[in-house]
């Protein structure tokens, strides 16, 4: 549980959302400026009409009153003020028709910025953010945002027009009741204001505890065999409770604290149209009465306009304090966005590319075509690509505090297999993940071909690279799309060869659908040894020239292990090979075997040397077979 989340904030602490948002939340409207103008035409049209048709009840009513009604001109304004309303209703349906795409459009935009730069990341933000958390940014986020922008934008929009017009037509029709409307204006603005502020914490609050929660679930749910093996069902629903509670009484108070502006405002503007009734009753009893040289005196039409545009000039205000909620969601959504926005990406200085080259003349030159030579281009120069990795007092730490590698110095020349052994924790699989790049070390060079691999760029170094993980991921899709994925160009013909050299093809062709059988939940169809065969297929049909196989054969048994050692020496015939297992039987082949432990090499040799040794090889070969 995170300690922040157990530390209660005084109630009425005072968290702004994040300077900036609304600015940078306004640059995703620009692409739409013409239909934003548009909309901003018709809304003017709307609220122009909407209060020209108010107006026209003062016409209307003095000349009903007037004991002689004027038919011709009763029938005129009336057909005027259906005119205007309808006109109202026309341009309020045709922007909120246009806003619909919009939103939606920007939402796209949106989601597409978040995916792209959640690519660039690098994997210790992943390492420090559930899968939760990140989804809830495409859901729940973005879908406030988009409530936002499609109802509150417009909205907003809308009531400050409407404020600013009825307030000049009020102005016209009686100067005095407008001074009572100004006045309850500044009572109801006050309100607003200290509601808000209020309110500001508590929906991001709300959306912090909902992304918890979205994350809790979905760790959960992936891990639903460990969670009923250890019987711990009653412990994880003790924890969604608390988790779940924390989102119930910030999702309340978040509620609350805008829930209760409408029946306040509500309430005001009766309190308004009351008293502007009750003074507007005297002034038109008051006939043609004047104060100080001004006439106060009011008609029954004029009171019947005024009364219409009293609420009309509160209602907008009720309207936004209605849209309070999502604008404040939204603008709490956006945040979060823009703070996984703002994270660094992943840095790549490298210069030096991967490509097709072929030899004239004795010397390689770039080639057009697939010609199965790999050479590295840096500059003007071509170094063919052999597979000749060093490292060089390589010393490393994920947290900056621990070092998990201490002056680690090893070499694999071209074609050869070096295999890493050691206890569990010891620094195997992050020797892998320094060689891709996954993480920069601290201190000491991995060279590759005799190039720094700082120098190389990232993307053309793990193209080279051919890895087969210990947790083996495959997509949603056909088991042919699965293994395609090493290589998206290969043909049928290439998928298949792949699938028999790893020996997948025997039970690929026994599925329903043979290789277009489609694959769900991560393979949940198939046993672990299968979708471990798949990934191998993965990467033969990528065709690499350095392998990383990080527990490769883990979850397969002895004898599918020993039918795919014939396949996976042709796969590792000529390629510079790196191999992690607790099964010391599949590395004793290796032309060198490296002993972990404590993030140092405290031993190094052939399997016979080391047996020779008599040193924690030995024991381990000897005593147990398997690494513990």
């Amino acid at each position: 549980m995170d300690k922040q989340k157990n530390q209660k904030q005084p109630a009425f602490q005072k968290q702004k959302i994040k300077k900036g948002t609304i600015k940078r939340l306004l640059g995703y409207f620009k692409p739409y400026s013409i239909a934003l103008l548009a909309v901003v035409v018709l809304i003017i049209i709307a609220s122009v009409a909407s209060i020209l048709g108010t107006y026209l009840l003062k016409p209307i009513v003095d000349n009903a009153a007037s004991g002689a009604p004027v038919w011709s001109k009763f029938i005129r304004d009336l057909i005027l003020l259906a005119v205007a309303y309808l006109l109202s209703v026309a341009a309020t349906y045709a922007y909120a028709a246009i806003m619909v795409p919009i939103s939606n459009g920007i939402l796209n935009n949106v989601r597409k910025e978040l995916f792209s730069h959640l690519q660039e990341l690098p994997l210790n933000y992943y390492d420090t953010h559930t899968h939760g958390d990140l989804m809830s940014l495409f859901t729940n986020d973005t879908d406030a945002m988009r409530e936002m922008i499609a109802n509150g934008v417009p909205q907003i929009i809308t009531s400050l027009l409407r404020v600013a017009g009825v307030f000049i037509a009020m102005l016209i029709l009686s100067p005095a009741l407008t001074a009572i409307t100004l006045l309850m204006l500044f009572i109801m603005l006050r309100v607003v204001s200290v509601l808000a502020q209020r309110s500001s914490k508590y929906f991001k609050n709300r959306q912090a505890d909902l992304a918890k929660v979205n994350g809790y679930m979905e760790e959960m749910i992936e891990g639903q065999k460990v969670i009923k093996v250890f019987c711990h069902e009653n412990e994880v629903a003790k924890e969604f409770t608390k988790l779940n509670e924390d989102l119930r009484q910030s999702a309340a108070n978040a509620s609350i604290s805008s829930g209760v502006l409408m029946p306040i405002m509500g309430n005001l503007s009766y309190t308004l149209f009351a008293v502007t009734a009750m003074v507007g009753v005297l002034l038109a009893a008051m006939g043609n009465s004047t104060l100080f040289g001004l006439s106060i005196g009011i008609t029954i039409g004029t009171l019947t306009s005024f009364l219409q545009y009293t609420r009309n000039f509160s209602q907008p205000i009720v309207q936004l304090s209605q849209q309070f909620q999502s604008i404040m969601s939204a603008l709490a959504g956006a945040g979060r966005i823009f703070d996984l926005l703002d994270e660094k990406p992943e840095e790549d200085s490298g210069t030096v590319t991967l490509i097709q080259a072929k030899e004239v003349d004795g010397c390689l030159i770039e080639s057009d075509t697939c010609t199965g030579k790999w050479a590295w281009k840096r500059g003007d120069e071509y170094i063919p690509l052999r597979g000749d990795v060093r490292l060089n007092n390589v010393t490393f730490s994920y947290d900056g505090k621990v070092n998990v590698l201490k002056n680690v110095s090893f070499y694999a020349k071209p074609g050869q297999k070096i295999a890493l052994v050691g206890s569990t924790g010891a620094g195997k699989t992050t020797i892998t993940n320094l060689i891709n790049r996954f993480y920069d070390i601290q201190e000491g060079t991995i060279t590759f071909d005799g190039i720094d691999i700082k120098e190389i760029k990232k993307s053309d170094l793990r193209r080279s690279l051919g890895i087969v993980l210990q947790d083996t991921h495959l997509f949603t899709g056909t088991v042919r799309e699965n293994i395609r994925y090493g290589n998206p160009l290969a043909t049928d013909e290439e998928v298949e060869e792949a699938a028999k050299l790893s020996n997948a093809h025997f039970f690929i062709t026994h599925l329903p659908q043979g290789y277009d059988t489609v694959l769900t939940a991560d393979g949940a169809n198939l046993s672990q040894g299968q979708r471990q065969l798949l990934a191998i297929a993965r990467v033969a049909v990528a065709n690499p020239p350095v392998l990383i196989l990080d527990e490769a054969t883990s979850s397969i048994d002895t004898r599918t292990e020993a039918l795919i050692e014939r396949g996976m020496d042709k796969l590792m015939h000529g390629r510079t090979v790196f191999v992690i297992a607790h099964r010391l039987s599949t590395v004793r082949n290796a032309d060198a075997i490296l002993v972990l432990e404590n993030g140092e090499i405290i031993e190094r040799g052939s399997h016979e040397e080391l047996l020779a040794q008599k040193g924690r090889y030995y024991k381990l070969y000897t005593g147990a077979f398997e690494l513990e």
